[in-house]
Formats: structure tokens, sequence, C-alpha cells
């Protein structure tokens, strides 16, 4: 089959560690290029596409090559590369989940898309050189092309550590810096506070400030071998003439875009259900897609108590029809978490813990590929079934419980590929 050569811009940011600055730079980007943008979150985060969307008034796209192979991750990449500019935030740092197939060194290297790190240099500068010739030596095929140098304390300081990372290499592009305790970051903890979005015109023109912009579009261009006919790397499902309700608010938060587009894709209608709004699921619903989020803690619990219509709309669609609910959303099944009542559709109690219970990539029982991060635990695990291990058919805590068309699992995953999960659960 003949391949094309496509070029388009698309950019990394990523870091040495989490906390290093890759959500204020990415952020003041997507500000910046804000009128035609693509997003994209490297891994199984919710949070920053979140942000992302906010800011770039466009869907975040999640790339996960843990959860999905890597034609799946490509196929999403290109399907979603509609915009002039694609801009990525890496997970953690560079190499962090190299050993699951998932850093953000695995996905531009599947993708071709070069990488700016961002790296912290207060305190230091000839060491800056140093930490970026181990991260470049690590793996020979890297694809770190550009520095931006973060928390600065001023433009002789920048060009001090500038200096000798030009001796030092020959095809890294300095590309600016950003200076420390800047004004408009003071009172802001940027990229976990949505309602800090007001600021990020002066955030923006305050980390892009001493960054070359046209360097960065010059360094973004990237070159990739594609198929001339696009293949598509996933089991496909007929339409069906069935309607979902999925239920999505500030409370149930924990969607993947692509989810959405996939059961449009799959469904012949789809309306969002509000529960914090006291939605109500309608008699014609065929299937409810809870996703995850919040509801545990006694904010976001006062946000759905009072909630009656929507729970009691909900209990009499799980009579006779399915449910599928993802962490959150099995949490709200189930009859409560320590003394916060909950809908008693699945008869299971939860207790909240100060320590976390799961966090990272698992496999269930039928080794579906997920990702788990909570901090609930059900008191008794005597109805539960379907493990979650960290390894493929290995051992673990049960982690699903189901009565009749009725599931939750603290499992996140993708549907579009695991079409064994809608074939079973949602009934097409």
């Amino acid at each position: 089959m003949k391949k094309t050569e496509q070029t388009n811009k698309a950019i990394c940011i990523s870091a040495i560690a989490s906390n290093q600055g890759k959500t204020i730079l990415t952020s003041a980007l997507l500000y910046h290029y804000k009128n035609s943008v693509r997003p994209y979150k490297i891994g199984p985060d919710f949070i920053d596409p979140q942000f992302h969307t906010k800011i770039a008034n466009t869907p975040s796209i999640n790339l996960d090559s843990f959860m999905m192979n890597q034609s799946q991750v490509r196929w999403i990449y290109d399907n979603y590369n509609d915009k002039n500019i694609s801009i990525l935030e890496g997970v953690m740092g560079f190499y962090d989940g190299f050993d699951k197939g998932c850093s953000a060194y695995d996905v531009t290297k599947l993708l071709d898309i070069p990488t700016v790190l961002i790296l912290d240099g207060s305190g230091s500068y000839i060491t800056i050189s140093a930490v970026l010739k181990g991260l470049k030596e690590y793996k020979k095929d890297n694809t770190i092309k550009g520095v931006v140098l973060n928390k600065l304390s001023s433009s002789m300081h920048y060009e001090l550590i500038k200096k000798h990372i030009l001796v030092d290499f020959d095809d890294v592009v300095v590309l600016g810096w950003i200076g420390k305790n800047l004004d408009s970051l003071k009172d802001t903890h940027l990229g976990l506070d949505l309602n800090s979005i007001e600021k990020l015109e002066s955030i923006s023109k305050e980390v892009l400030k001493n960054i070359d912009i046209s360097a960065l579009e010059n360094l973004a261009i990237s070159s990739t071998s594609k198929e001339t006919k696009n293949i598509y790397p996933f089991d496909k499902l007929e339409k069906s003439n069935k309607k979902i309700a999925i239920v999505s608010d500030k409370n149930f938060s924990f969607l993947y875009h692509d989810n959405i587009q996939f059961l449009k894709e799959i469904f012949s209608e789809v309306v969002v259900v509000n529960s914090v709004d006291d939605d109500i699921i309608e008699d014609d619903v065929d299937m409810v897609y809870i996703v995850g989020g919040y509801v545990e803690t006694t904010q976001h619990y006062n946000n759905i108590k009072d909630s009656i219509n929507f729970r009691n709309s909900l209990i009499k669609h799980s009579e006779t029809k399915p449910i599928y609910a993802e962490c959150a959303g099995l949490l709200y099944l189930g009859n409560r978490v320590d003394e916060k009542k909950m809908s008693a559709i699945l008869d299971v109690d939860f207790t909240l813990q100060e320590k976390r219970s799961r966090l990272g990539y698992y496999y269930n029982c039928k080794n579906i590929k997920g990702h788990s991060f909570h901090y609930t635990k059900p008191t008794d695990l005597k109805d539960g079934f379907c493990t979650l291990s960290k390894k493929r058919y290995g051992k673990g805590e049960v982690a699903s419980w189901q009565k009749s068309k009725v599931y939750g699992t603290y499992l996140h995953i993708f549907l579009r590929n695991n079409t064994s999960v809608i074939k079973e659960y949602f009934e097409i």
C-alpha cells in the first residue's frame, strides 16, 4: 500500500517530573493558540484534559498507549488532529510510564512529535545541561528537540544556562525562559483549579513573555508517514436504534471525550443527564452510563443528596434496563459511603480512607486494561467479583459488583477498543 507524507504542527510539553511547570506552559500555549488548537493529554488523567478543554474551547483527547495498542493510539491522534496546531501535555517525567509502554517518550516517538522540555533552573546553571544530557542519552531515539527554562531569577541567569546548553548540544533549541514568582500565579493553583480560567490571559502573557514563539513553531513541524487508506484499527459495531443517557456533571466529570464520540456513533440518540440539577432519566432511555468523579466527599455529596428525582428515575430504570458505572458511579449505585446514603441499587457499602486504595494501570479478571484511582473501599467483599491486578491474570482484590443488568466497577476504560464490554453490559 502506498504511503503519503503529511506535515502538521504538533509539540509535546514534558519535564523530568511532575510539578515542574508542564501545566503552566501548556496552559499558556493553549490560550495563545486558543482559536485553533487541539489539546491532547498523554496517559489516563482526567483533570488536565478538563482544564485544556476549558482553555482551548475544544475537547482535549487522551492518548494512552497502555490501554490502546500503537495503531489505535495513532488513529485516535489522527482522527482528532483537525486544528492548526496540536499541543500534547506529557505525564509525570518524560520517561515515566515507559515500563507500561505509555510515557511521553513512547507516544511522541510513535507519532513523530517533537518534545519541548521545561526544566527548573532555580539554584543551578551547569547542572541543567548535565540533566539534559542524561535525558538525551537514556534513549538515543528520543524526541527531545527544545528546552524552556523555568523559575529563573533574571535574563542573566537564563543566558548563563543557555550558554552551556548550546556548547553541549547542537540538536536542542533553547526557546526561552519563565521567571520565578510570577505575579499572575500568586493565588492560583494552576492545573487543578478550573475557576482560575479568568486569569489565563495575564498568565499566558507573563509565561510566554520571554519565549520565542516563532522558534517553537518552527520546531513543531512534524512529519508522519500514513497509509493512503485510513484503516480503522478497532472492532466495528453496527449502529443501534437505542437511546443512551450519560450521567455527566460537576460530580460525575471523569469522561474520556472519545467515549462520548464512540457512543454517538453506535447509539441512535445520546443524552446527557445532570444529577446535580436533579434531571430525570426519561422512560424511553435504553441504557445509562454513569461516569467517574466524586460523590464520597462531603462537598460533592451535598451536590446530589437532595437529587431525589434523579435517584428515583435511576432506581426505576435499574429494575429492567442496563446501567454501566465507573468508580464514583459505582459508589452511587451502592448503599452508602460511610454515613452518606446513595441509591442502594447494588447491595454494597463503601468507606472513605485517608490512604489510597488503588492508583495506576490495572488488568481486570477478563484481561481488560484500564486505570483506577480511588480512596474508597468496600466494607465487605462477599458480593463482589472480577479483581483488578497490576499484572495480566494476576491476583487482586475484587473491584466490580453486579445485580441483574446493573454493573459497577472501579476500572476506567476506553470503550472504543472494548467492544466486548459494550456488547455485554450496554446490550448493543
